[in-house]
């Protein structure tokens, strides 16, 4: 194998850049070839970045939602809160609202919201975190936990998460007893889907069959990341990149397993003491608000755009805008790349 285009890479702050402004909670971010961005946003929507730096917010919208059915105006900015997104085949955003507890399409141009699953077997879903697009158009979400106070699950003693595929309008379980699942990859040839396992903390693979079935569970990367970690993303020498949320770090796990920190911005005090009671189940929002760096707080997922798909962006829970830097290597093209 050639060399891999991230050894000795890091990126300091004199590096970094930022993109838009006024944002709140852009934890997912959407890049187009045409150097559009798309970011979640928890004013109930999505917010579009075009290329030339203007922004618009796209709120979402479902009639007689929450109040008179013939007011087609009807926000659906009650409860709504965008986490993670993906395009459609039309270019329309898939939304995982982790406010409602459902998996959502919403139109680009108008913000008009559709619900295409929030039960299972009857039941509520539970607290959805993220989809994901596969090259067959099916849809893979992960659902963090069952605890309606999700804090509560924050903890390596709970593995109570799931995911599940949506396909032909169908909702399935493909695999359950993670530790808060959170943002899902699959690699080049979607031979095997990688998992963050938040509260792992670590990274689970699955071997993926055509059916959309998993098998030979395992850990890839350290067994212990020592830090909860949130969005993950493949570059093209394959590569997975990923944030350590509230702790403000950027890794890498190199295809033969070794952990690389490419930015770092955590505060080692407030970690130290997240991490103690983390262990211990006890992890607090005290605690976990006390961390953060300076950067962009809370970071929580990485994308890679720009025309050479060279330009890292990083989400965050906390931040207002995106920070974004250079990489040495481009980002494995996303399903929607090439057909718009």
């Amino acid at each position: 194998m050639p060399a891999n285009p991230i050894d000795g890479f890091t990126v300091d702050r004199t590096q970094i850049g930022y993109v838009g402004e006024g944002l709140q909670r852009p934890e997912c971010i959407l890049a187009e070839r045409d150097g559009s961005l798309w970011a979640a946003d928890a004013r109930g929507g999505v917010v579009h970045i075009k290329p030339d730096g203007s922004q618009q917010l796209i709120t979402q919208s479902h009639p007689g939602a929450f109040a008179s059915a013939a007011d087609d105006a009807t926000r659906f900015t009650k409860g709504t809160l965008p986490n993670g997104l993906a395009f459609d085949r039309y270019g329309d955003i898939v939304i995982s609202n982790f406010g409602t507890d459902r998996l959502e399409i919403m139109e680009r141009a108008t913000g008009r919201t559709t619900v295409l699953a929030d039960t299972l077997d009857g039941q509520p879903i539970g607290k959805v975190n993220f989809v994901l697009r596969d090259s067959k158009d099916r849809l893979w979400l992960t659902i963090s936990t069952r605890i309606v106070n999700w804090m509560e699950a924050v903890s390596p003693h709970i593995r109570d998460g799931y995911i599940a595929v949506y396909d032909q309008g169908k909702l399935r379980v493909v695999a359950e007893g993670l530790a808060f699942t959170n943002e899902i990859r699959f690699d080049a040839k979607e031979e095997w889907l990688y998992a963050v396992e938040t509260s792992g903390p670590k990274i689970t693979r699955f071997r993926a069959a055509p059916d959309g079935t998993l098998s030979d569970r395992q850990t890839f990367g350290p067994e212990n990341h020592g830090a909860p970690i949130d969005g993950i993303a493949f570059d093209a020498h394959g590569n997975l990149w990923g944030t350590h949320v509230m702790m403000d770090r950027i890794f890498a796990i190199t295809p033969e397993g070794e952990l690389r920190i490419i930015l770092d911005d955590h505060d080692p005090w407030s970690s130290r003491q997240l991490m103690d009671a983390f262990w211990k189940g006890k992890a607090t929002a005290d605690l976990m608000l006390a961390c953060g760096g300076r950067i962009a707080p809370w970071f929580a997922s990485v994308t890679f755009g720009g025309p050479d798909l060279k330009t890292v962006y990083i989400g965050s829970l906390r931040g207002t805008r995106i920070p974004f830097f250079r990489s040495p290597v481009a980002g494995l093209p996303m399903v929607h790349w090439n057909e718009r």
